[in-house]
């Protein structure tokens, strides 16, 4: 008690450090330290600090400071990405990813804000309750304002690891944004029941907690379409330099070989899986600077007769838009080609990365020195949304291109509802912190749409994810290596695949009501 008393005034005493420290501690919850504890303990304290103030404003500077800390641990990997570049000073990327920071640090701090305009001052229900509500609306509008950034939402920490789903089972009936506002919410609850001596329901409420990780896992139900799925690990550094292109390409070719004579086959290939450009059309030096000068039709041929007959091979390339002769334009595509080297379908990725595959602003930016990471003049641009691509016996297709897979009621096409989403993603560039919270966020997708997500990578965390967000089956980072199984089956539409955001919108619309509702009651 001695301890909690300490703290306690060592918090009401510098509430601003303590509540940019506490987002700092708050990030820890994330992949892949997993210390999901010290998210909500962190996250109560906030709210603790919040109930105290005396003004509206105060909370959201309490809020934004949070945010500030939370935002720039937990994106640490973006730093990374500085490395693997020659456009700009790699030391750029430590001052790149607080600054960014302090822009997302809006949304806890509209959150925060919110909840004390709508419950007043003091720890109590109504507070906790309208800051659950508020975190949900903070976070979906971080998902669309300004293209969006919906990595790292606050409900993650609820996901248990490969083989469990943890509270995060409820994300088919709430949405990530609804496990977003449970968590806030739980937080709440711990930090009231604290303020007010309630230790019992305190301990059933850490019980619950530490119990449901170790629920058992749905069975595995697998469907009859066999899956080759092809981690190559090909490193970064290595990536874009054209005189490993054809060991690149052996690589990944030799560890897709069918293991049976005739057996046929999903292949799937990582983004940037292919170097050459597969379609047709292009100026012959493009052509020259990836196979040296043999056309298109042979590098979709000798894919065909890697995969062997009867198989159809899903992989990241890179397509050009060309008009009247000049490349003006390039996109980031999945590329679907059968046995015979002819190309199925095709899917262009929809959301971009700013500064990574196009410039903001560019005519604005680029005269005052600013550049995309990636080399190269050309922006990529975007494709029309999810889709859903019918490869015959193949099956119903959804692709997800690298960062599109964090964007939650983004991912299908509700008209066409696919058997599976494909996730192909080069996470080569996010060292060691960026692909696992890459891997939870596809987790997320599986459960809230009921669908399994196959996830290639070049290097790592390649996995194989059930309807209910399991993992069946993963590759290890920078590893090489391919896992053969059979495509897992869909569950029916769940609420969320019905519903998407509206689902929880809905519940942030009840818990605030709910808030105000109590409020008025205590001033009756």
């Amino acid at each position: 008690m001695r301890l909690t008393s300490f703290l306690a005034e060592i918090f009401a005493r510098h509430p601003r450090w303590s509540a940019f420290s506490l987002g700092i501690v708050s990030a820890l919850g994330f992949r892949p330290l997993g210390f999901w504890p010290l998210t909500l303990i962190a996250t109560g304290i906030l709210l603790w600090l919040v109930a105290d103030t005396r003004r509206v404003r105060d909370a959201a500077v309490l809020g934004w400071l949070f945010g500030w800390g939370h935002f720039t641990l937990g994106n640490n990997w973006i730093a990374t990405a500085f490395t693997y570049q020659a456009e700009m000073p790699a030391a750029l990327g430590w001052a790149a990813v607080p600054v960014l920071a302090l822009y997302l640090a809006v949304y806890p701090s509209v959150a925060a804000a919110g909840a004390r305009a709508l419950a007043g001052q003091g720890m109590r229900w109504p507070l906790a309750v309208a800051f659950a509500g508020c975190w949900i609306v903070a976070e979906w509008l971080r998902g669309w304002i300004f293209t969006g950034y919906a990595w790292n939402p606050l409900g993650i920490v609820l996901l248990g690891d490969f083989q469990s789903q943890g509270l995060a089972a409820l994300a088919p009936w709430l949405g990530t944004y609804g496990l977003s506002g449970l968590a806030a919410g739980i937080a709440g609850a711990g930090a009231l029941f604290v303020a007010k001596r309630y230790w019992l329901p305190l301990g059933v409420l850490a019980a619950v907690l530490l119990a449901v990780p170790f629920l058992p896992a749905p069975a595995a139900r697998l469907s009859s379409l066999p899956l080759t799925l092809v981690q190559p690990d090909v490193r970064q550094n290595d990536l874009n330099d054209a005189s490993q292109y054809e060991a690149q390409f052996s690589r990944i070719a030799s560890l897709s070989l069918p293991k049976q004579p005739g057996a046929t086959r999903l292949v799937l290939w990582p983004e940037s899986g292919v170097p050459d450009y597969l379609q047709d059309g292009y100026p012959q030096h493009f052509y020259d600077q990836m196979t040296a000068g043999r056309d298109p039709a042979f590098a979709r041929g000798r894919i065909g007769r890697v995969i062997g007959p009867g198989s159809l091979l899903m992989t990241g390339a890179v397509d050009l838009e060309i008009t009247q002769g000049q490349v003006v334009g390039a996109r980031n595509v999945v590329t679907a080609i059968d046995d015979t080297g002819r190309i199925r379908a095709s899917y262009a990725k929809a959301h971009l990365v700013p500064y990574g595959e196009y410039l903001p602003l560019r005519w604005l930016l680029e005269p005052l020195g600013a550049s995309r990471l990636v080399a190269g003049a050309l922006d990529f641009w975007p494709g029309p949304g999810p889709r859903t691509l019918d490869l015959g016996a193949w099956g119903q297709a959804g692709i997800q291109i690298c960062y599109e897979i964090t964007f939650s009621g983004e991912v299908v096409d509700r008209d066409h509802r696919p058997q599976y989403i494909f996730n192909p993603s080069n996470d080569g560039w996010f060292g060691n912190w960026g692909p696992p919270q890459h891997l939870a966020q596809a987790r997320l997708r599986a459960m809230e749409e009921g669908l399994p997500v196959l996830r290639a990578t070049t290097t790592g965390i390649s996995a194989v994810i059930d309807a209910h967000g399991i993992v069946r089956a993963h590759v290890a980072p920078f590893q090489a290596g391919r896992i053969d199984t059979k495509v897992p089956e869909a569950l029916p539409p769940t609420p969320f695949a019905r519903l998407g955001n509206v689902l929880p919108l809905c519940w942030a619309t009840v818990l605030i009501l709910l808030a105000l509702v109590a409020r008025q009651r205590r001033r009756g």
